[in-house]
């Protein structure tokens, strides 16, 4: 249950009310927040009077649902605006991995080029094999900092584990948290003190109520600017890396109040499959895409299959845009 108590409630109250309804506290200007387990479906009469709303659920789907909070939510990334009435698709593009000054340099003027707000690279990579490129770090962390003072670009980087959390928070402009770290209360509850938008991708084996209750962790922490990425999940195909749920995107649309973004890259793992897959999830009305865009994907240092070149996203583009405004969207 979430409730609302008037503003006139003494803090101190507030958190012995929480105590009693082991209950999270959000502190708004206009009201307090109380988020409660959701067994919870009446305010217990002795709160009534000091009670100014209150919204029960059936699961503990609550702040993100789209029962407490119709609209879907406004996420502000330096001006690049999604969700609420701006019917923007924001295009989320760079290589896999930060390898070297001059290709994510060249990454970065190719999002200048093409008028795109948004470069996405990864520092700390969370690799399947420990022999795998682990990537640069800190070190990349400061060249996508330089690409947002050269170029005006906002960047999105991801975090692997809690060791660095902190680093991310500071130098990215949204943080991603990536499908094998969605179930890291640590991650997640750290990104809650925040007021950065967190970009949460959904874990391959991850039920839709497993998802979004992992996007209440953050949102209870106080942090609105949650994201929700889907981005394949783990079925018997195995021509494809994961099998990309657009149904699972319906029910996102319908029953929570948050953005959402598609990442096809991931979900088809094969660079041939991504424009189709990325037309498609355009068509869905959705807030984003993330893809994946590599000067020269022959020489990748991870997920090098899956990745477009600079001509491919160019030419994708090209055929974004009007299916965007065909379902009322403008792709930024």
């Amino acid at each position: 249950m979430i409730i609302h108590l008037k503003n006139s409630v003494a803090d101190a109250e507030v958190e012995k009310i929480a105590q009693e309804l082991d209950a999270f506290v959000v502190k708004k200007p206009e009201h307090h927040v109380l988020i409660t387990p959701s067994a919870l479906q009446e305010v217990p009469s002795r709160y009534e009077s000091i009670t100014e709303e209150s919204f029960a659920f059936s699961s503990d789907i609550q702040l993100a649902s789209a029962d407490y909070f119709s609209e879907t939510r406004e996420i502000d990334i330096n001006g690049v605006k999604i969700g609420g009435t701006n019917n923007n698709t924001m295009v989320i593009a760079g290589p896999c991995s930060v390898e070297s000054e001059e290709q994510i340099t060249q990454s970065a003027e190719l999002m200048v080029e093409q008028g795109i707000k948004t470069l996405r690279a990864g520092c700390y990579k969370p690799r399947t094999s420990p022999y795998s490129f682990q990537g640069m770090g800190i070190e990349g962390l400061k060249l996508l900092d330089k690409m947002r003072s050269k170029y005006g670009v906002n960047i999105i980087t991801e975090v692997r584990d809690t060791t660095h959390v902190d680093e991310v928070i500071e130098y990215a402009d949204i943080v991603q948290i990536g499908a094998k770290a969605m179930y890291d209360q640590g991650i997640l509850r750290t990104c809650g003190k925040s007021n950065k938008p967190i970009l949460l991708k959904r874990g391959f084996g991850t039920t839709l109520q497993e998802f979004v209750q992992a996007a209440e962790f953050i949102l209870s922490g106080g942090n609105d600017n949650v994201i929700l990425c889907e981005r394949g999940i783990r079925t018997f195909e195995t021509k494809t890396r994961f099998t990309l749920d657009l149904c699972g995107v319906a029910y996102l649309k319908e029953y929570t109040n948050l953005p959402i973004i598609l990442d096809p890259s991931h979900a088809m793992g094969y660079r041939y499959g991504v424009p189709d897959l990325a037309r498609a999830c355009t068509a869905m009305g959705i807030e984003g895409l993330l893809i994946e865009v590599h000067p020269d994907p022959s020489v990748a240092k991870s997920d090098a299959a899956q990745q477009l070149d600079h001509d491919m996203f160019r030419d994708l583009l090209k055929t974004l845009r009007p299916i965007a405004e065909a379902v009322g969207h403008k792709i930024v």
